[in-house]
């Protein structure tokens, strides 16, 4: 009988402690800090008057406000 692997099931995780492993474990979490941070600061930045502008005129058309 010829054993066909379960797509199903998960492959063995290797062991922690090898130090590859552990070192692409905090190069990833290294990386998601900076990206969190790096996205933060983009939420927290302020919206320009001219695009805001953009968005007023934008909600008076959509509500028949303004002309076409």
């Amino acid at each position: 009988m010829i054993d066909t692997p379960d797509p199903r099931r998960k492959p063995a995780a290797a062991p922690a402690s090898e130090p590859g492993l552990e070192e692409a474990r905090l190069r990833q979490q290294a990386i998601g800090v900076k990206l969190r941070h790096m996205f933060d600061e983009v939420v927290n930045e302020p919206v320009p008057d001219e695009f805001l502008e953009i968005l007023r005129r934008a909600d008076q058309r959509g509500s028949g406000g303004g002309k076409a």
